[in-house]
């Protein structure tokens, strides 16, 4: 079990757009081109307050799996709720906590995706960490909020490899205000992406709003896709990368199976109704990577906003009774929000992008194989098409 910091501090620039904190290439090093202006570690960490963590697991033969935590507020802050929304594109999958967010447009504490069968253990772990550290808010009750990719390709999924204190270790590692490793790691270590190796990505966009900047950020736990139908900046790639496919051989599921789990963040103010919009977005963001989406992938996303801290009435565990008062909010005007729906758009393909380029290939249970994606094939096609388009 190798434990792995989400965020790391490095030096700003060029450096982080191209690579992850390891060293692997990011989609921008292939020549990718994508629209909008990333953030300075084109990461969902560049929201501030927001913390990333992982622990990765990958022992013996068959175990391929992992625990990805992200904290909305810190790690010291999980009392105040943060205004968020939600989306289904295709519920056949998992994510605690859904009817609490649709009831009250909020929610509080961190957020854990691993694999189908360990989402149970990751709302335990929630609950088991908060005690920890934040004994009060447990009190009462929480409505932790974990989700959940099938991983039962490569991992063996049945083994109950992730434990209590695996979420416990993961939330503990997480960390912000820096780059994000992508790829293999966390709970996307046993995924696979348009059957080339996937698993976890992450970018950022910046907007422009009434004299100040914010940002929104993107996380995926990418598990989907079927090969034919793959597109990188508009290119299609499916066919030309059709070979070397051994999922389809042994994948009992139809091509495309598998689900994908999206966080958005952002700094902007925003109403819990905006938060779901940008919530939508998520599904166009993932369409211009190909997809039609598989009636046996569960597409689950969530947004939310870490603006108006403290406005939302603290969970009946810090404040009961709560004396009678009223809350106020900011919020963009809903006529001025289409820049934040498409800075969604753009932080979610590129984060698709990035858990395919920072990758390798891996073999799992049962000796089960997973290609990485071809990055000099991509890039020699990218830039092909890419020429052809200028002239």
């Amino acid at each position: 079990m190798s434990p792995a910091p989400g965020a790391r501090p490095g030096a700003a620039g060029p450096g982080p757009h191209l690579s992850t904190p390891s060293g692997k290439p990011r989609a921008r090093a292939l020549g990718i081109p994508f629209a909008g202006r990333p953030g300075r570690w084109n990461a969902i960490t560049d929201v501030p307050g927001v913390e990333v963590g992982y622990v990765t697991l990958i022992e013996g033969t068959d175990v391929r799996t992992g625990v990805t935590a992200i904290h909305p507020r810190g790690k010291e802050r999980p009392g105040d709720p943060v205004a968020a929304g939600l989306h289904n594109q295709n519920g056949n999958g998992e994510m605690t906590g859904a009817w609490w967010i649709e009831e009250s447009g909020t929610f509080s504490g961190p957020v854990v995706i691993t694999n189908t069968h360990a989402v149970g253990v990751g709302h335990a772990g929630i609950v088991a960490w908060t005690h920890r550290h934040h004994p009060r808010l447990t009190r009462a009750w929480l409505m932790p909020v974990a989700a959940e990719t099938w991983d039962g390709y490569l991992n063996d999924i049945n083994g109950h490899h992730v434990h209590e204190s695996t979420v416990v270790e993961a939330l503990e590692a997480a960390e912000g205000g820096g780059p994000v490793e992508e790829g293999s790691v966390g709970g996307g270590t046993g995924m696979n992406c348009y059957a080339f190796k996937g698993g976890s990505g992450t970018a950022s966009r910046v907007v422009g709003y009434a004299g100040r900047e914010y940002t929104v950020g993107a996380f995926v736990q990418a598990n989907f896709g079927d090969r034919r139908e793959l597109v990188l900046a508009g290119v299609p790639l499916g066919e030309a990368l059709a070979d070397d496919n051994p999922m389809a051989e042994h994948f009992s599921a139809p091509p495309g199976a598998g689900s994908v789990i999206a966080v958005v963040a952002t700094d902007a103010p925003l109403l819990p109704h905006q938060c779901r919009a940008l919530a939508r977005r998520v599904t166009l963001g993932l369409a211009r990577t190909g997809t039609s989406g598989s009636h046996f992938s569960g597409d689950l996303f969530l947004a939310f906003s870490t603006a108006n801290e403290g406005a939302f009435t603290p969970s009946v565990a810090t404040l009961y009774p709560s004396p009678e008062h009223l809350d106020r909010l900011e919020f963009v005007p809903w006529g001025h929000i289409d820049p934040f729906c498409e800075a969604v758009v753009q932080a979610v393909e590129e984060s698709v992008a990035n858990a395919l380029v920072a990758n390798e290939e891996m073999t799992g249970r049962d000796g089960h194989r997973t290609p990485a994606l071809p990055r000099e094939r991509v890039r020699e096609l990218v830039a092909r098409a890419t020429s052809a388009r200028g002239s």
